[in-house]
């Protein structure tokens, strides 16, 4: 994480390589917060954004990730030239193949399902220009400090995944929108941290997602799209079980089941907060009935 402006200061999740020395040794005048334990990615970045209490803007980079020299400067020009947005989506391309994009913003299926947008599209086929998304990959992003804050910061129960697409939601819900920066590149690994496909990010992504659905969905909404939302994860957990990974799945959407009591009383706090209308919430979702099964085809 980097507060606005030069490299203000890190964090380090209880690292157990060599990362941090070689990020101390790359930026001798940042500051560092280094943790005892591995917190999770929401409760590390939370807690760096309430550290930095005199900027306005935040800017998120995982280790995983190598931004252009350009990077920072053109989210400052996007946030300058579009005082309308609070947040701010990069331009991802794979680390190790920059010829495909990993992705250009976020975006939400009516289901709760999400996925980056163009993800391993050729770049020269997917030239998109700056426009809104519904969400920032928080992997490389930039948010309003104080927008962050009011709308809760990521919530810290989801541990890591879907917990970017979860507060943009909030924020969507308070009247915030979301810029995707088409010149502010960055190079991601996109696994840096976990393999693809691993039993970690497959249980933390589907068990969060549904909370997020759950959450934040308004009331009319929730109705109308819940059986989208049954039907996908249903869909997903019969497709796990055919690849041999039911018991993963299942525990993922258990975990969900269980957790759905809190997600309940927070869904409370964030209704009362809803600024705009149910029809400008719907614009900015995924209505294409299979699109999240064609995503999901794709990554497999």
């Amino acid at each position: 994480m980097t507060a606005s402006g030069p490299c203000r200061g890190g964090g380090d999740n209880a690292s157990a390589d060599h990362s941090l020395q070689t990020a101390m040794e790359a930026f001798p005048n940042a500051e560092w917060i280094c943790l005892d334990t591995n917190t999770g990615f929401a409760a590390a970045n939370n807690r760096a954004v309430r550290h930095t209490a005199d900027c306005r803007w935040v800017a998120l980079l995982n280790p995983d990730t190598v931004p252009d020299p350009d990077w920072l400067a053109a989210l400052h020009r996007a946030a300058d030239s579009h005082p309308e947005y609070t947040f701010f989506a990069s331009r991802l391309v794979q680390y190790d193949d920059p010829q495909k994009l990993d992705g250009t913003g976020d975006v939400l299926h009516v289901s709760g399902f999400a996925w980056r947008r163009d993800h391993g599209h050729p770049t020269l086929h997917r030239p998109r220009a700056t426009g809104e998304v519904f969400a920032a990959c928080a992997a490389a992003a930039m948010y309003d400090r104080q927008a962050f804050l009011d709308a809760g910061a990521f919530d810290e129960d989801y541990f890591a995944y879907h917990e970017d697409v979860d507060l943009a939601f909030r924020l969507r819900l308070r009247g915030h929108r979301c810029l995707y920066a088409a010149d502010a590149t960055v190079a991601h690994a996109g696994w840096g941290s976990t393999a693809k496909d691993s039993a970690f990010s497959t249980y933390h992504g589907h068990r969060n997602m549904v909370w997020t659905f759950f959450k934040n969905m308004p009331a009319p909404l929730l109705w109308k799209y819940l059986p989208s939302h049954l039907f996908y994860n249903a869909l997903i957990v019969v497709w796990f079980m055919l690849k041999g990974r039911g018991g993963l799945i299942c525990k993922a959407k258990w975990h969900a089941l269980r957790g759905l009591p809190r997600a309940l009383r927070q869904r409370r706090a964030i209704q009362r907060a809803v600024c705009i209308s149910q029809e400008q919430i719907a614009d900015g979702l995924c209505k294409t009935f299979l699109a999240p099964a064609n995503r999901f085809r794709k990554n497999q």
